[in-house]
């Protein structure tokens, strides 16, 4: 927050607090304590940021709410005149549907940026909010300062891919960026923060304060725009923003120029994201050092279930994973050894608890030779289950809350009211004709990422995985070589699964679905990587036949 308000001029700093698994941590905080379940970080920021706030004239738009916006705004109040500053309060609520699912923790609607807008144009300045689009946070500052109603979809379409290209922060700016070892480090230690300068029109340029490290071009944006996105249309509360619309033009170093964005209405239902505590879950590693790696792993598997067999308390998902991290005729012990992951979950605590530790830690002395793990398991920890579900859109009360306390129902935009996929408010656009694919020519194996860029991550259970190239031809090689077949072969854990490629020629890159590669969401942590982030740099890794011409 200090290095946005002192780095250069902003009208709006916007703050984006929640995901998925931020949801779930809060919930958990108000079932101890019904008053808090907002981020109190943004508190702890705030005291130190809200004088310089109030002196340069910004405004501070942020989603830290969570749970609890109204407890939120209130301690804000409370902060600003403890320091003395002048500062008027508003919050947006109504997202909160948790009474509405029996067994939820937590269940919030996704709301847009009406709530945000009226409250700014009421004179806001600081709007707290609970769950709303991470683009929101944008879309509503600027359709409060250009007037824009909810019927201008080209606009706000606009505004929600500036969001969307800003809501992870430095991701814009070099950060997780595939191609971050062409840069001279001293750039990425530090990286700045993205800002959008938003047109009325709705275009937008996205660069950085000057003097701030890290950098902006067409693929660090094209990287953020491809992150955790499904397909050509990306649907929210305030307008449908078709992504195969979008050009990128690097105007100057630092500076990328978004136009030409298109929207469409939004869809007929808002999104609920629901939480749960789904149970207990621990897990324990096994360290396998030197020879005979697979039959150790072996001996100590039918061990443990051995031992789970014998008490009554066995968990009911065991799962059990070997990494290969070993090397032939190592030259350290570490480099010498192989990772044994065992991991299990129940909707008993004591299932994960003693009955995990002793099936594990009473092997040390009648096991394989080296026996020993990485840190005993403790006593288990709970864990949460994401779902998505839908709502009619007139059943859920935005309510803008005002500085003067009055409350203002926010009425939302018309949709699009078509059936079918809540997501899909009218017809898929028509799939792009491809290229021509490239005359053949020779090649070589070498690693995909020597070409293409990646960037993954998740929504919900699902994994998303978006390929990018930074020139013509590679895109013609690209869109015919990485077929969902193709990705298959070198992603082998997406085999049995649905997999949907979508195709975006502006961008020269591919989205693709892996529907249920990550069990239950990140709460539940059934895979390795349980939110996908690695997911594109295991595919730029992996090796296939590329025309030498890339090379």
């Amino acid at each position: 927050m200090r290095e946005m308000l002192t780095g250069g001029p902003l009208d709006v700093l916007t703050g984006d607090y929640l995901a998925e698994l931020t949801m779930l941590i809060l919930g958990r905080d108000r079932l101890k304590d019904p008053a808090r379940g907002y981020a109190k970080t943004f508190l702890r920021q705030l005291e130190e940021c809200l004088g310089l706030a109030h002196e340069r004239g910004v405004r501070i738009v942020a989603n830290a709410g969570g749970l609890n916006p109204s407890g939120l705004a209130a301690a804000t109040r409370e902060l600003a005149r403890r320091l003395g500053i002048p500062a008027e309060v508003a919050y947006v609520e109504g997202d909160d549907l948790t009474d509405r699912y029996p067994g939820a923790l937590t269940a919030n609607a996704y709301l847009g940026g009406a709530g945000i807008a009226e409250c700014l144009r009421a004179g806001a300045d600081i709007v707290v909010t609970g769950r709303v689009t991470d683009a929101a946070l944008v879309t509503g500052p600027a359709a409060a300062h250009f007037g824009w109603a909810p019927t201008d979809h080209d606009r706000l379409a606009g505004a929600v891919v500036a969001g969307h290209i800003l809501e992870c922060g430095t991701q814009a700016t070099g950060g997780n960026y595939a191609f971050f070892a062409e840069r001279d480090p001293r750039d990425l230690r530090h990286p700045g923060f993205p800002l959008a300068e938003i047109h009325e029109d709705g275009s937008a340029v996205i660069t950085k304060h000057d003097g701030t490290g890290g950098f902006v071009d067409v693929g660090t944006v094209t990287a953020q725009l491809l992150y955790e996105t499904q397909g050509a249309r990306y649907a929210g509360p305030d307008v449908t923003a078709r992504l195969d619309t979008v050009t990128l033009t690097e105007e100057g170093p630092d500076r990328v120029r978004v136009t030409g964005v298109r929207g469409e209405a939004p869809p007929p239902t808002l999104k609920v994201g629901l939480n749960r505590l789904g149970g207990f879950r621990n897990e324990v590693v096994f360290v396998l050092t030197g020879l005979d790696i697979e039959a150790k792993a072996a001996l100590v598997k039918a061990q443990v279930e051995d031992a789970f067999g014998r008490v009554k308390s066995r968990p009911n998902y065991v799962s059990w994973e070997l990494s290969r991290t070993d090397q032939v005729d190592a030259a350290t012990e570490e480099t010498a050894s192989a990772l044994l992951r065992l991991v299990v979950r129940d909707a008993r605590e004591e299932a994960v608890g003693r009955a995990l530790s002793g099936a594990a830690i009473e092997l040390a002395l009648g096991s394989v030779p080296g026996f020993h793990v990485t840190a005993p398991p403790g006593k288990g920890s709970p864990y949460g289950v994401f779902e998505a579900a839908y709502v009619e859109r007139g059943a859920v009360e935005h309510v803008a809350v005002l500085p003067t306390g009055e409350r203002r129902p926010v009425a939302e935009g018309a949709s699009g009211g078509a059936a079918g996929d809540p997501l899909v408010p009218r017809e898929l656009p028509t799939k792009p004709p491809l290229p021509e694919p490239l005359p053949p020519g020779p090649t070589r194996p070498a690693p995909l990422g020597r070409v293409a860029g990646a960037r993954s991550g998740d929504k919900g259970g699902d994994a998303n995985l978006g390929v990018w190239v930074r020139g013509d031809d590679a895109w013609r090689w690209l869109v015919h070589e990485l077929t969902v077949d193709r990705m298959r072969e070198l992603l082998p854990e997406a085999r049995g699964l649905t997999v949907t490629r979508h195709e975006l020629p502006n961008l020269r890159a591919l989205n693709f679905v892996v529907e249920g590669l990550l069990g239950e969401g990140v709460a539940a942590q059934a895979r390795f990587d349980p939110q996908a982030k690695g997911l594109g740099e295991w595919l730029r890794a992996r090796h296939l036949d590329i025309p030498e011409v890339f090379l």
